[in-house]
């Protein structure tokens, strides 16, 4: 069984968030970057699968401009095989960056495509259900666990009420949610060898695929500095402040 994992080069989580005099975009200048960490999640459980012996292969693609090739030799060092990056400009929305993550997955045969749940940039938790819905494979989101058995995956979601647990015919499309495990960290042999390891760059043209955004950045603004708390001396001065300053009661 071959496993095709999508991961994206993002900012990495505890870097501070600044965004440009200009309010254009976000300011990347000197800022550390690394792989989303729910795509991490994703390449842990792919490479889980392949030591449970589920597995025979697991392949890593990224879409993006050359610097996304440090993330992929980040997911070669965590265990994966062999990567693709589809060179293109960054910033693309999440239909086309689906329709080429579909076409690869058709081109590679992958019978198991694992994606993080949403990428903590954009954070628009839609792109692993546009490429289900491209491939017309089943999908289930969310997954906090994954078996493989019999040529279909039982895959627990976290779902508002709790736990459900679909059974999925494979191929078919997983995204993962936070629980789904502990990713390992690459020891330093594993990072030499992710060296070595094949990366083969494609361009929307050799996959056949027309990308271009539907979507236009208006501008970007930090939130606002939250006030420091108060005390007030009765219920009823809360109510009133609730009711005529927050304006969360009527």
């Amino acid at each position: 069984m071959k496993i095709l994992v999508s991961v994206k080069r993002v900012i990495d989580y505890n870097v501070k968030v600044r965004v440009k005099a200009d309010n254009t975009a976000v300011d990347l200048t000197n800022v550390k970057m690394s792989m989303n960490p729910f795509c991490e999640i994703a390449v842990e459980e792919a490479v889980r699968l392949k030591e449970k012996g589920v597995a025979s292969e697991v392949v890593v693609v990224s879409v993006g401009s050359k610097s996304c090739q440090e993330t992929l030799r980040t997911a070669l060092a965590l265990g994966a095989d062999r990567a693709i990056q589809v060179e293109t400009e960054d910033g693309l929305d999440s239909l086309s960056v689906a329709k080429l993550l579909a076409k690869v997955a058709k081109e590679e045969a992958a019978d198991l495509v694992i994606m993080g749940k949403q990428a903590i940039d954009s954070d628009n938790n839609q792109t692993g259900q546009m490429v289900a819905a491209l491939l017309d494979y089943p999908q289930a989101t969310f997954a906090s666990e994954v078996v493989i058995e019999n040529g279909e995956a039982q895959v627990t979601r976290e779902v508002d009420g709790g736990l459900q647990t679909l059974a999925i015919t494979l191929p078919a499309v997983v995204t993962t949610d936070l629980r789904l495990n502990e990713p390992r960290f690459a020891s330093l042999p594993n990072i030499m060898k992710a060296k070595k390891k094949p990366l083969d760059v494609k361009t929307p043209a050799d996959l056949g695929v027309e990308v271009g955004s539907n979507v236009s950045l208006v501008s970007v603004t930090p939130p606002p500095q939250r006030a420091g708390g108060i005390k007030v001396g009765s219920v009823a001065e809360l109510v009133d402040k609730l009711k005529n300053e927050a304006k969360v009661v009527s």
